[in-house]
């Protein structure tokens, strides 16, 4: 089954760093804060770049055949 990079439920605005982090295996947690850091140091370019991805990455599909 390929990945699918999508929002996860695991919301804590929108559920697009936990999909990040699901994409990608890391801990939420670890991507949430590494997120804030580079927001801070790159003068809050973040925000921009969080907002383009939650408009553009789609929600994960709540079917019965999703097995995750």
């Amino acid at each position: 089954m390929e990945k699918k990079l999508t929002k996860s439920n695991n919301k804590m605005l929108s559920g697009v760093l936990a999909g990040i982090a699901e994409y990608f295996g890391f801990d939420p947690t670890v991507v949430r804060i590494a997120y804030l850091f580079l927001t801070l140091f790159t003068a809050f370019a973040g925000v921009i770049a969080y907002l383009l991805m939650m408009i553009v990455m789609p929600d994960k599909e709540q079917g019965i055949g999703n097995r995750e």
